[in-house]
């Protein structure tokens, strides 16, 4: 079987696209490295879905621990204290236990089951947990002079939020929510390890690694490839959280590299 015959068979497998067996014997490099790039597909599904959900409620929650109210910041302290002091492994078992015991009395909660579902709601508050805590820090370091200069202008309310604090807020957080974004790609690793099942084979890139791994006992092969995946994810996401940043801070100065110049003068010595 040629490489490209590999990518036709198995390039979209995770998906339950292609061919349905894996292969067992006389595992070739092409295999593995399409294979795993396959499951690479559910690691981004988990990471985007549950990031971009996850930053909503992060905003919110951020909002609520800085109110005065008891009754508003309460909830949003302990949300933040319970995810952010407990382990990810542990909340993954937590949940799929707790899903299937809701599952059993109410049909309803048979999707939840499922890790395109089920594993997507635990990271998605997760990140919120720790993306609330960050932006909380942000929104605490707004400069007191940008919101003076908001109410000299008639600022108030949701306005003044969504014109002034919000953005501030963003640009002084952007930093520390990259580096959140990057441990949220790489916790999906954790997905099919921790409690929800890998149904039909359909498992994501450590769920084939480890397969390969434990084929050929030789995990000298398929975790490098996990590694570089992951690598290359990162630092698409740096680059895409890196345009946003510059995006953000486009009012402010930027430095600018200026070549070295070398004079005639200089030369001649």
């Amino acid at each position: 079987m040629s490489c490209w015959e590999t990518i036709a068979d198995y390039g979209l497998r995770s998906l339950g696209i292609g061919e349905r067996l894996l292969p067992r014997s006389d595992f070739t490099l092409c295999q593995q490295v399409v294979l795993i790039g396959s499951g690479m597909i559910w690691n981004i599904y988990f990471g985007v879905l549950a990031l971009v959900t996850g930053f909503a409620l992060a905003t919110a929650v951020a909002v609520g621990k800085a109110q005065s109210s008891p009754l508003i910041r309460k909830p949003s302290e302990w949300f933040i204290f319970l995810f952010r002091g407990s382990p990810l492994f542990i909340q993954f078992f937590f949940a799929y236990f707790a899903f299937l015991s809701l599952k059993s009395a109410y049909p309803f909660f048979d999707p939840f089951t499922s890790a395109w579902l089920g594993a997507t709601i635990v990271l998605f508050l997760n990140t919120a947990a720790y993306s609330g805590e960050i932006f909380y820090g942000a929104l605490l370091s707004v400069p007191k002079g940008d919101t003076e200069a908001a109410d000299a202008y008639g600022f108030s309310g949701w306005r003044k939020f969504r014109r002034i604090t919000w953005p501030t807020m963003l640009r002084l957080a952007w930093p520390a929510y990259t580096n959140e974004a990057i441990f949220l790609f790489h916790a999906t690793a954790l997905v099919f390890v921790s409690g929800f099942p890998a149904r039909q084979q359909k498992g994501d890139a450590l769920y084939y690694a480890s397969y390969f791994a434990d084929k050929t006992f030789n995990p000298f092969v398929p975790y490098p490839i996990l590694a570089g995946y992951f690598i290359l994810l990162t630092l698409v996401v740096i680059s895409i959280f890196g345009v946003v940043n510059r995006r953000l801070n486009r009012h402010l100065p930027q430095e600018r590299r200026t070549r070295p110049r070398f004079r005639a003068a200089t030369l001649m010595r």
